[in-house]
């Protein structure tokens, strides 16, 4: 079946199952402005777990959500790594989409300058596929190697470091708000392509349901040159919160469906 499509800043994200403010004038509470003027690093984000929720929509009709978070800290093949994870579940009455539940799964490395992938693996919970696609990156032997239904079917060169989409949660985050563009290396369906985006410092006033008053986003937009996360291909543009952690508000993007768009409804966090 297709996969729900997303956009590009891509949401992605995951139940967290904790006890947060649940009143939407608390969420209000959860932005902080105490740096405004500059986005976060990568070790501020990664200070607070953090829970998104998104609906996704296509016209009038709301075709599902989205839920990330970075689930929590473990070690893979020695490493010290963060476990991103996002649950994409479909609105079953809508025609042509069907019942759809996946999650997306990212081991991420943290360093000063470029996070990077070290595996990639999604479930296919609906039809009761675990494993249904693996990107499992080994950076010394400069190789990506790619598995379906857990079978082998491909190897692909591997020359910097690389996601496989999700890591735009977090990267694109370290730019919101500044002039500075970025490139992130993406590898999905069996070949290597590019997210670019271009970042502004211009300021807009937008309404979400996370929020009880308007809150000031700054825009993006940008082109991926493969099928990225969550079938979105091409050019897209999103918008983050301008408080400390630059929080993925909405972004507007092209899928298999048509134009869709994908805006919070939730935000909880938590220090770690």
């Amino acid at each position: 079946m297709k996969q729900l499509g997303i956009t590009g800043f891509i949401v992605i994200s995951i139940l967290g199952g904790l006890a947060f403010p649940s009143a939407v004038h608390a969420q209000d509470s959860l932005l902080t402005y105490e740096h405004p003027d500059r986005p976060p690093t990568m070790e501020e984000l990664l200070e607070w777990k953090e829970v998104f929720t998104y609906k996704v929509k296509f016209g009038f009709f709301k075709l599902g959500e989205v839920k990330t978070t970075i689930i929590r800290d473990t070690t893979y093949q020695g490493q010290k790594i963060w476990w991103l994870r996002t649950v994409i579940t479909s609105n079953s009455g809508i025609p042509f989409v069907g019942e759809e539940e996946n999650h997306y799964n990212t081991y991420m490395v943290e360093t000063d300058s470029t996070p990077y992938t070290k595996l990639y693996w999604r479930d296919n919970l609906d039809e009761d596929e675990f494993e249904a696609e693996v990107y499992e990156f080994d950076y010394e032997k400069e190789k990506v190697y790619i598995s379906e239904n857990m079978s082998p079917v491909d190897t692909l060169s591997l020359t910097e470091p690389s996601s496989s989409g999700q890591l735009i949660f977090y990267y694109s985050r370290l730019f919101a708000g500044t002039n500075q563009d970025y490139r992130l290396p993406v590898y999905l369906e069996r070949e290597k392509g590019y997210i670019d985006a271009t970042n502004s410092t211009k300021g807009e006033m937008r309404n979400y349901d996370a929020f009880e008053e308007p809150v000031k986003t700054y825009f993006s937009e940008g082109d991926a040159d493969i099928d990225g996360p969550f079938g979105f291909r091409g050019k897209f543009k999103a918008w983050y919160i301008a408080d400390d952690l630059r929080v993925p508000a909405e972004a507007h993007a092209k899928v298999w469906l048509g134009n869709v768009k994908v805006q919070l409804i939730d935000y909880k966090k938590e220090r770690r």
